[in-house]
């Protein structure tokens, strides 16, 4: 039956969404689906902070730990993937709950995507050598004489690369592409999309102290065993998750366990600015919660949702 409706649930690191995702399927007879690109690789389930095992049993979680670090998944791989995860939940008569922090993921599927021009690999390299030396700074400074406004929007690596991988290759702004190529394979039916915006001040703290426990259960003998797998750090994008450049350098020897929590926390709280730039800038949100979750939300949030899901005929 076409036309089912999704529940979205967004928002930066550490902001409680999979909790409030689990809550939520566990009162409405849902089903959780991962929106999280670090999240579908088997590896590093503490560094990701992929749900527990405990949470896996409390109710069902899809498209988690499904493929292993060298089988890269794009967005367009993982839409795939999440579309039919969304038929199955519908087929099984469960709501269908993404969340996820990873801004092209959730775009991918409820919007679609544009049918982007191939890049030939040595000028993909080059894009992905400005990166690595350069960081954002480097991108954005690339981009800039070809693309000013996409220079000055864009914060997010990925998304910057990007952009000037396809100025590079054609010639034409990415905005331009997107313009004579309207995205298509977007979701079908009426979308509630809930972004769970905490004080900065608030969220800096849970950072904080997540990033040590995640050190506390284990994760350095996690990034010791990836690397362990000498995968190539540009071609596969988990090992340039937050967290694991810092704590490699813990594992080799590199850096003390002080550094390393120090270094860990600002990539966090970078990459959850990053996050929240992009939720802001997003015209598809239907309902925020400017703060870290917590069970007293609940009435507020599952009665918005109630109606919403009366509104759509379920």
């Amino acid at each position: 039956m076409p036309g089912m409706p999704l529940i979205v649930i967004t928002g930066p690191t550490a902001s409680g969404k999979s909790a409030l995702a689990l809550a939520l399927a566990q009162a409405r007879d849902g089903v959780v689906i991962n929106a999280d690109a670090m999240q579908v690789y088997d590896d590093l389930r503490i560094v990701t902070a992929r749900p527990t095992a405990a949470d896996e049993a409390a109710a069902p979680h899809r498209l988690y730990g499904v493929r292993p670090a060298e089988a890269v998944c794009s967005a367009a791989a993982w839409a795939a993937l999440a579309r039919a995860e969304i038929a199955a939940a519908q087929a099984a008569g469960r709501l269908p709950i993404l969340t996820g922090g990873t801004g092209l993921y959730i775009r991918a599927l409820v919007e679609g995507l544009s049918d982007l021009p191939a890049i030939p690999a040595d000028l993909r390299d080059a894009v992905r050598t400005i990166g690595t030396e350069g960081g954002v700074a480097a991108l954005k400074a690339a981009l800039l004489p070809h693309d000013p406004a996409a220079a000055a929007r864009l914060a997010d690596p990925q998304r910057l690369a990007r952009a000037l991988e396809v100025v590079r290759a054609t010639g034409r702004t990415l905005a331009d592409w997107q313009h004579a190529h309207p995205p298509t394979g977007g979701h079908d039916g009426p979308v509630f999309t809930i972004a769970l915006m905490p004080d900065r001040a608030v969220l800096d703290q849970r950072i904080a102290g997540r990033f040590q426990a995640m050190l506390a259960a284990g994760a350095a003998a996690e990034v010791e065993a990836l690397l362990a797998r000498v995968l190539d750090p540009d071609a596969i994008p988990l090992m340039k998750a937050v967290g694991v450049p810092e704590i490699a350098r813990l594992v080799r020897g590199q850096a003390g366990l002080a550094q390393t929590i120090e270094r860990g926390r600002i990539a966090t709280r970078q990459y959850a600015k990053r996050q929240m730039t992009w939720i802001r800038h997003q015209g598809l949100i239907n309902l925020t919660v400017s703060e870290q979750y917590s069970e007293c939300l609940h009435p507020r949030i599952f009665l918005e949702i109630d109606e919403f899901l009366l509104t759509a005929g379920h």
